[in-house]
């Protein structure tokens, strides 16, 4: 539960880095623009602050998210036995009012399996 709250902590600080980030390189370029400089690159800290921003938010997006699931869908059909394949329980009804539309249905036998 603790581990859970620090990668959620990890996560926000990371995304507030990452907008701190990009709104330091809207600045430097404001800055270019009223210095009448050329624009060549981003100091090297708001690019390290960047980078190092969006690996703290893949990590901790990586563990809030929980266990990855395998793309491949033989991997979860191995598991199963071939009796489980077509075993749609939602599907299952028996009890319906097709069973009056049968030749052999009678009012007498329906009201024997009540």
């Amino acid at each position: 539960m603790a581990a859970k709250a620090i990668h959620k902590i990890v996560t926000f600080l990371g995304f507030l880095s990452l907008l701190h980030a990009a709104f330091s390189a809207v600045q430097h370029r404001s800055y270019l623009r009223i210095t009448e400089q050329e624009f060549t690159t981003l100091p090297i800290d708001i690019i390290i602050q960047g980078v190092a921003s969006l690996f703290a938010v893949m990590y901790g997006v990586m563990h809030i998210a929980g266990d990855f699931k395998e793309i491949r869908a033989v991997v979860d059909l191995e598991n199963k036995s071939w009796e489980t394949f077509r075993n749609l329980p939602s599907f299952q009804i028996f009890n319906h009012r097709g069973k009056a539309l049968s030749p052999e249905y009678t009012v007498e036998e329906a009201d024997r399996r009540r």
